[in-house]
Formats: structure tokens, C-alpha cells, sequence
């Protein structure tokens, strides 16, 4: 799903208008294990102003790029931040690490070629989805249509739960977000 998806999933699961807390925790969590690719690649655009096909075709199935990957976005390692919210009672942690945990089921349910190693350092095992959520070839239409129809769906009750107020606009900015893969790729093609 596209990071923007995740973050609504997160914040209509968890986020809550009485506690700011928790609904920051509920956002971050959500975006937290896209971190290093959005970092890599702004990084190899920007800085080293490599080209944006290099940048998706080469660099992002490199090993050492995909090492990276591993780590943030282990089964292992968000469950083990999840024990850690139990263990320290911290609320807003263990929604953080819940979040996370719910981008990475719907990362592991829906990358086919781009798969992670979901279970590292226990595994380097990585399961191919027969769906992606973006690839054509593998249902990508159907499922980045429902996503958009579901991000949509959920965008509007976390409004009418979050009513008038600041965080009613970054719902708004997190929703319109979800069409910008779509024009950056029209843009790169």
C-alpha cells in the first residue's frame, strides 16, 4: 500500500481525539517502517542525483538497500517494540508498534517482486505475494483501486470522529496524499 494508506489504516485503527498521544503514536507507527526507503531515496534523487530509474530499479533491489529494508519492516522487531509497550506500560508505544504491525501485514499481503524479508534477523525468507498493490501484473488495478476507495472510506469517519480541528486538516493532507504516486510516476514516465 502506499505510505499515505498505512497512515490513515493506523490512525482508524488506534487514533483517538482525547489523546494526542496516542494518535501521533497511531500516525508515526504507521509510517515509521517506509522511514529508510523514503530517506534512500530522497537521498539518491537529491543528493546524489542519480536517475529516478536507477534509483527503483537498481539501487532499491540492491543488497544493501534491501538490508536496510529488513530491519524496518521485521515482524520481529515490531513485535518485540510491542512486548517493550507491555513491559513499560507505555500506551502511545505499544499503538506505535501496533501500527507498524499493521503496515507490515498489509506489506507482507500485498508486494510480489518488491517483497521484504518480513521476519529478519530470524529469517531471510521472503514471501511473493500473488498480489501487489500496485503491480498490474499481479492485480495491481483492483487493489490500488480499493485501496483508494477504502483510504477514502476511512478518511472521512476519522473527520467526522475527529470533527473541527487541526487534526481533521492532517487527515485531509494524508488522504489527498495517497494520489501523489500517481502523479509522480506520470511525472518520471
Amino acid at each position: 500500500m502506499n505510505t499515505s494508506a498505512h497512515l490513515i489504516f493506523g490512525a482508524a485503527m488506534f487514533a483517538r481525539p482525547n489523546n494526542p498521544k496516542v494518535t501521533a503514536a497511531a500516525i508515526t507507527g504507521g509510517l515509521m517502517p517506509d522511514i529508510s526507503l523514503y530517506l534512500l531515496v530522497l537521498w539518491s534523487l537529491f543528493i546524489v542525483q542519480n536517475d529516478p530509474g536507477y534509483v527503483f530499479d537498481v539501487q532499491y533491489f540492491s543488497t544493501q538497500w534491501q538490508d536496510i529494508f529488513a530491519v524496518d519492516n521485521s515482524f520481529v522487531v515490531w513485535g518485540g517494540i510491542f512486548a517493550l509497550g507491555f513491559i513499560l506500560a507505555g500506551k502511545w508505544l505499544r499503538v506505535f508498534a501496533a501500527s507498524g504491525l499493521v503496515h507490515l501485514v498489509f506489506d507482507f499481503l500485498l508486494h510480489n517482486d518488491d517483497a521484504r524479508r518480513h521476519f529478519w534477523p530470524i529469517s531471510d525468507w521472503v514471501f511473493v505475494s500473488p498480489l501487489s498493490y500496485w503491480d498490474i501484473d499481479h492485480h495491481g488495478a483492483l487493489i490500488g483501486t480499493l485501496e483508494v476507495v477504502v483510504v477514502f472510506v476511512m478518511a472521512m469517519i476519522l473527520l467526522r470522529r475527529f470533527g473541527v480541528s487541526r487534526m481533521s486538516a492532517v487527515i485531509g493532507v494524508i488522504a489527498l496524499a495517497e494520489f501523489a504516486p500517481f502523479i509522480l510516476f506520470s511525472a518520471m514516465n
